[in-house]
């Protein structure tokens, strides 16, 4: 039996997908770089998961509920 793909596991994904690509993108060993300002990004999505731990609040849950995506019982991020 497959894990049903819900809200919460979504934004796991996306979040260490975009910290992953930003630091391919930024920094300068890397052979994807193309500018540190990429770094920023990276800061962006830890602190966003950062808030939302304490607010409960997620930006990214909320767009995937209004897309139809199901929500976890008990999600960590989101109201």
């Amino acid at each position: 039996m497959s894990p049903t793909f819900t809200t919460d596991r979504a934004v796991r994904i996306m979040a260490g997908a975009f910290v992953l690509i930003s630091l391919a993108l930024g920094v300068e060993a890397s052979p994807l770089f193309v500018s540190k300002y990429f770094l920023w990004f990276t800061a962006f999505v830890g602190a966003n998961l950062f808030q939302s731990g304490f607010t409960r609040f997620c930006p990214a849950e909320s767009l995937m509920v209004r897309l139809g995506m199901k929500k976890a019982d008990g999600a960590s991020c989101g109201r």
